[in-house]
């Protein structure tokens, strides 16, 4: 089984370096409602699929435009602000016991409000 790619993103404010966060996690746990109503609506699990696959395209073939997506999707969810964002490609893999991440990428730092702009 391949390697399941994960986006994290950082926010860089006054050159300070912030922590590594994963975008869109996954709920520790789901009701049976919630899981229902997913099996027949759900918008975000299929963007978290288009991201997965813009990923994926980012490895194969780097793409201006995969870079581009999966920045203005990201930036979109986080609060207004300055500073710039930088993602990075984690492929999570099971090695026996271990859970292994590798980063097989790294973006260059883009300003915050830009991305928020053309995202709106």
């Amino acid at each position: 089984m391949a390697p399941s790619p994960r986006i994290e993103y950082r926010l860089i404010c006054d050159g300070k370096r912030g922590d590594w966060r994963e975008d869109r996690p996954r709920p520790a746990s789901l009701s049976i409602a919630t899981m229902l109503r997913r099996m027949l609506w759900n918008p975000d699990w299929n963007e978290q699929l288009f991201l997965v696959s813009c990923s994926e395209r980012l490895i194969d073939a780097p793409s201006q435009h995969s870079v581009d997506e999966i920045n203005t999707r990201v930036a979109r969810l986080l609060p207004s602000g300055s500073g710039d964002l930088q993602f990075r490609l984690v492929f999570v893999s099971r090695e026996g016991s271990r859970i292994v991440k590798m980063v097989e990428y790294e973006s260059t730092p883009v300003p915050l409000q830009q991305l928020q702009r053309v995202a709106a």
